[in-house]
């Protein structure tokens, strides 16, 4: 018996042991773990938050075996769904972007966009790269560009200072061109060597008098700087068209104060339009005074809400000449993204996307000023289908912020307006932005705009064309609320330039 109780005595010794080995094992371990993830700069949530980042990618795993009984299916979310998202985490990533068995799209529903493959399709060996294209003919400093796929505009203030620089050295890897945003030009957006587009919102943030207005020295000194190729005059934004910039003032730092002109901690909201422009004829003064004093392309961006709009713009311009117009107008879609705005306009203004820009498209060509002034397409527009329908609408260009986002690391957790944001990105919490490497997160920036390229030329391909603005309307299908398709080139039929447009 006493046998007994010594082998029991042993063996509950030696599991002791054990125990207090593997409980010192474990924390030896979340240690190793926690160092090893605060100083990695591959995951910007792994950096901010060690040890504990790493259960959302074993529950993303899982989710993948019991998603149809506790998460949301691919599709389903909103703004963005899982499936969009993660084919701009694979593309920045230069993951495989191929999927097995079918796809999970559902072809049904109205509205549904899909493409016209050619029974003969393109030989990739005989592609094209995408032609260069020249703006502003009339400008002292044209910009000439190949670039199809482009970053939008995303202040700083609105992102952080690790998010520019990794958007700045991104673009310059991947030749494309960065917009400022309408927060100014800082030195976060100069450092990568990108080409620039200068946004001009409402505010004049960084080319302002301390009163209000344009402060012709300030604008000369963004112009004086090379990289900044084209003005951009922000007349409205999807999100919240009708309404100014707001930028809350717990992100108004020292910092984001001195480049915008403003006070630091104080609230700015910029006012709803230009004060100096009222009518269209007002609006092209005004582009006339950026890009004299500039010498370089000046556009506008806007969304499309009233018809009469563009249709009074191009007859306006052919009363002054060509020489009056702008370079380029950036169509902003009503379901755009924004940092901060009433929901009261995020959902209910605005014209989307899908029935502005062929709209458009349709007026300069018909007035014969088409050629004269490019069309950028932006809005919710981060995956190739949505990139090359734009182009099937007739877009020489497209932008995008929020899928730049998603390659910095943004999970969409909807708190770009309060600090909090937890990939570092929106945010001035030094905490949280330690997360975010910009050299590491400027690499998945450039491969996501190489592979976006990659994947709608492959779509341009199947369509039988070498290059994705050769794409045209007959090329993409959408679907009718009575289940049937019907070409594109139906719905927007081409239009005609009138006779005396050119004149």
């Amino acid at each position: 018996m006493s046998q007994l109780s010594s082998t029991v005595l042993a063996l509950l010794e030696i599991l002791s042991y054990t125990f207090i080995f593997a409980i010192g094992a474990g924390l030896l371990l979340i240690v190793a773990l926690y160092i090893r993830d605060k100083t990695q700069t591959a995951s910007t949530l792994r950096r901010n938050y060690p040890v504990i980042a790493r259960f959302r990618y074993l529950f993303e795993h899982l989710g993948e075996f019991f998603r149809q009984y506790f998460f949301a299916l691919d599709r389903e979310e909103m703004p963005f769904n899982r499936a969009e998202r993660s084919w701009v985490y694979r593309a920045a990533k230069n993951a495989d972007s191929t999927v097995a068995f079918g796809s999970t799209r559902d072809l049904r529903p109205a509205g549904t966009v899909y493409f016209a493959n050619a029974p003969f399709p393109e030989l990739e060996h005989a592609a094209t790269p995408p032609a260069a294209i020249t703006i502003g003919p009339y400008a002292r400093q044209p910009y000439t560009t190949s670039s199809v796929f482009n970053i939008s505009g995303m202040s700083f203030g609105a992102i952080s200072v690790p998010a520019v620089r990794a958007l700045s050295h991104g673009a310059k890897k991947a030749g494309i061109w960065l917009n400022t945003g309408e927060g100014g030009l800082s030195p976060y957006h100069l450092e990568g060597g990108a080409d620039i587009v200068f946004q001009i919102g409402t505010g004049k943030f960084g080319v302002r008098k301390p009163e209000g207005g344009f402060d012709e020295d300030k604008l000369r000194a963004v112009a004086a700087h090379e990289t900044v190729r084209m003005f951009e005059l922000k007349l409205s934004q999807g999100a919240k068209p009708g309404k100014g910039g707001i930028l809350p003032g717990a992100k108004v730092t020292e910092e984001i104060a001195a480049i915008r002109g403003l006070t630091p901690g104080k609230d700015a909201i910029s006012p709803n339009r230009h004060p100096e422009a009222a009518t269209v004829g007002e609006l092209l003064d005004l582009i006339a005074y950026v890009r004299g004093v500039t010498g370089k392309p000046v556009g506008f961006k806007a969304v499309l809400g009233a018809y009469g709009f563009l249709e009074g713009l191009c007859q306006e311009i052919l009363a002054r000449g060509a020489e009056s117009a702008p370079d380029f107008i950036t169509i902003d879609s009503a379901d755009g993204g924004t940092g901060a705005a009433p929901m009261s306009l995020i959902d209910n203004m605005g014209m989307p996307l899908r029935e502005s820009l062929p709209l458009a498209v349709d007026v300069l060509t018909r007035y014969g000023l088409r050629d004269r002034i490019k069309v950028c397409a932006s809005g919710k527009l981060i995956n190739p289908s949505e990139v090359a329908w734009a182009f099937c609408a007739g877009a020489d260009f497209v932008v995008s912020a929020r899928g730049f986002m998603f390659a910095l690391g943004c999970i969409q957790a909807l708190q770009c307006n309060k600090n909090t944001c937890p990939t570092g990105i929106t945010t001035h919490d030094p905490k949280l932005q330690f997360g975010l490497d910009p050299f590491s997160k400027a690499d998945r920036v450039a491969a996501y705009a190489k592979n976006m390229v990659k994947e709608i030329t492959t779509i341009a391909h199947s369509c039988g064309v070498a290059e994705p603005r050769l794409l045209k309307r007959y090329h993409a299908r959408i679907v009718l609320d009575t289940g049937r398709s019907v070409s594109m080139a139906e719905l927007f039929p081409e239009q005609a330039a009138q006779q005396y447009a050119a004149q």
